[in-house]
Parts: C-alpha cells; sequence; structure tokens
C-alpha cells in the first residue's frame, strides 16, 4: 500500500492556480519532508510553458487547486528513504517520465513508452490543508517541490539552469520529434509548421541530426526569424502562400522526407500530410484541444505509404536523453540559451501567459 502521510515539511512560496480561469496568484504552501522513494528539490528556474495556461483554463482537468510549472531545473536537498543514485547537492532537470521499469513497455526495452510513470506520494498542501495537483506531477513555479525521485534527472552542474530546465517539456517535445520520432537522417528534408519553443527546438533537432534542407512554415514573420537562427535553410509565411506547395517547390516537387506539425490544429496536420514526399513521416507534436478532429480520405492514407506519428514527450528517455542535450549545449552545439527570452519572478507568470499568447517570447523563464 503506498504510504501517503504527511512527513513534517517547510512553508514555501509558490504560484498556485484555485480556479478555472482566474488569475493565478502567488501563495504560501507546505512542501513535506521526502518519503520512500521522493525527493525535495529547491528550484532554481522553471519555463512557463502552454501546459500551465491550459491547467489554469481547466483543460487538461479541474482538480484545482493547481500547483503550476514543470519546465524546471534545480538542485536536490534530500532524498527519502531507499533512494539510490542521488543525493543532496546534485544539479538535476525535472521530467515527468518517471519510468518504473516493470511495465509491459519497459519490459519489451521501450522505456520511452513507459505506462506507470511516478510521482510523489505525498501532496503538497496549502496552509489549510487543501491537498494540491502539480502541474505533470512537478508543481515547480515554488522555492521547493516534492517528486519522485525517478523524476530528477541528473546534468553537468556547469548548465545554465534557465536553460537546461527547459528540457523538462517543451524543448525537449521539439527537439525529441525530430531526433527520436521522426528519425530525421542526415540528408534529409524536413519541414517544421509553427515556430513557438516546440517547433524551433524540432528546428534545432533536424539540424543536429544533419538535414540538408529545414524548411520553417508560420504565419508570422518574427518567429520564422527565430527559426532561421535555429537553422532553418528556407522559410515560408504561410499566411501568403500554400505550405503544401512550397514545401514541395523547395523540395524538387517531391515533399519533405520528415513533416513535423508544432501547432496541432485539423488544417496544419492535413498540411503535414500532403506536405511530405511519398513514404515520408508526419509527427504530430504540437497538442490538440479535446475537440478538434482530423479527416484524410482512407485511400490517401493508404496510397502514399510512409508514417503518421505522434510524439508524446519527444518519445524521450530523461535519463539518456538529457545528459547528452546538456553536453552538447556546452559544447556550443545546441544553443538552449536561445529559449530564453526573459527572465522573471514568480509574480509575473501571469502576464507570460499574455505574452505567450501573443506570440511575442519563445520562453518566459522564473528564476530564483
Amino acid at each position: 500500500m503506498t504510504d501517503t502521510r504527511q512527513r513534517g515539511g517547510q512553508t514555501v512560496e509558490a504560484v498556485v492556480a484555485t480556479e478555472k480561469g482566474a488569475p493565478v496568484s502567488v501563495r504560501t504552501i507546505v512542501v513535506p519532508d521526502p518519503g520512500p522513494g521522493e525527493a525535495l528539490v529547491a528550484v532554481e528556474a522553471c519555463g512557463v510553458c502552454h501546459t500551465d495556461l491550459h491547467y489554469r483554463e481547466g483543460a487538461i482537468g479541474d482538480d484545482f487547486p493547481y500547483l503550476l510549472g514543470h519546465e524546471a531545473a534545480g538542485r536536490v536537498e534530500a532524498v527519502g528513504e531507499g533512494v539510490t543514485g542521488l543525493e543532496p547537492g546534485d544539479f538535476v532537470v525535472l521530467n515527468w517520465r518517471a519510468v518504473c521499469g516493470v511495465c509491459r513497455a519497459c519490459a519489451r526495452g521501450r522505456p520511452q513508452y513507459c505506462f506507470d510513470t511516478a510521482n510523489a506520494a505525498q501532496p503538497m498542501r496549502l496552509p489549510d490543508g487543501t491537498a494540491l495537483s502539480p502541474a505533470l506531477g512537478i508543481g515547480a513555479f515554488a522555492e521547493k517541490t516534492l517528486v519522485a525521485a525517478g523524476q530528477c534527472t541528473k546534468v553537468d552542474p556547469a548548465a545554465d539552469p534557465a536553460a537546461a530546465g527547459l528540457l523538462g517539456c517543451g524543448v525537449m517535445a521539439g527537439l525529441g520529434a525530430a531526433l527520436n520520432t521522426g528519425g530525421v537522417g542526415r540528408g534529409d528534408s524536413v519541414a517544421v509548421i509553427g515556430c513557438g519553443g516546440v517547433g524551433d527546438a524540432a528546428v534545432a533537432g533536424a539540424r543536429l541530426a544533419g538535414a540538408a534542407r529545414i524548411i520553417a512554415i508560420d504565419v508570422d514573420p518574427r518567429k520564422l526569424e527565430w527559426a532561421r537562427g535555429f537553422g532553418a535553410t528556407h522559410t515560408v509565411n504561410a499566411r501568403e502562400r500554400s505550405p503544401i506547395e512550397a514545401v514541395r517547390e523547395l523540395t524538387g516537387g517531391n515533399g519533405a522526407d520528415v513533416v513535423i506539425d508544432a501547432v496541432g490544429r485539423p488544417e496544419t496536420f492535413r498540411q503535414a500530410f500532403y506536405a511530405r514526399d511519398l513514404a515520408g513521416t508526419a509527427v504530430l507534436v504540437g497538442v490538440p484541444e479535446p475537440e478538434f478532429q482530423a479527416e484524410l480520405p482512407l485511400l490517401d492514407v493508404f496510397s502514399r505509404g510512409g508514417a503518421v506519428k505522434s510524439s508524446w514527450y519527444g518519445d524521450c528517455l530523461p535519463s539518456r536523453d538529457f545528459p547528452m542535450l546538456i553536453d552538447l549545449y556546452l559544447q556550443g552545439r545546441l544553443d538552449l540559451d536561445a529559449f530564453v527570452t526573459e527572465r522573471i519572478g514568480p509574480g509575473d507568470v501571469e502576464e507570460a501567459f499574455g505574452r505567450m499568447r501573443r506570440g511575442t517570447v519563445l520562453r518566459s523563464v522564473v528564476v530564483r
């Protein structure tokens, strides 16, 4: 039986969404001491992700109040009973895929599809005892957070926490969509639809993989310029011309080997499907709204061949991917710093949501 009794604890400040659609606020919360299999992490930086906004708006669930924040890096402060390979002082990036090692996916050697990832057993609470629901099992818009030890991935402490923490969600999703799900290889042609944080990470991933032609597609000229900075060789303004026609024109009439939809709308998914080469791969990494429906002629699905894939967390394995990507960052081969548009305080999160909606930032990062 899981032990969910509260163990001691300390009072810290955190960003909480108390009810659907209401502005977030900085509140006092109580974080328990780590129990068996848990770790207490002093958070140094946490990115403001669209997923946090989805939680605030009730688009993911209604288990309010939510403790927001999940793209985070920090230092382990304490570990609970039975935790091995992790100790106080370790610099870690938090992840929401703490693999169990025993489910059917893990048993088949596919831990990136683990069906039973771990979270802390003890809840963090408001002072009146109300349990908080941590975003993606992390809740890192806080001075300290309690997580399952497996949610802590040790990386080189030379990395800037503001940049490193972004691997915890959006940047890893985009990089993984290209490197893991899409399997981009040397000399491939790649198109990326949507050039926000996730899309630009996909562009960067395609560049790392050695793609010869990387086509960035968006409706915002500013975002297209961002994409060029991450390695796009060509840009297409979708307000001015058909992305499908543009991609085919730029690939000898064939379509791209891999097309990544980082938006997640029915129209962009259709563009990704038809902009790929015969036997090419279309990857959906943008998160759709629950009501979205996609329709494709089944004959086209059959006759074009290839693959249509979804990419969940970039099909990453944090223990494998995070340290490798941080090493590339420290070598100057992956510019994670370029994703950090601004550094803000906890009280600025609500305004950061507004900038996110307007598309004026790649990432706002809460720093301590």
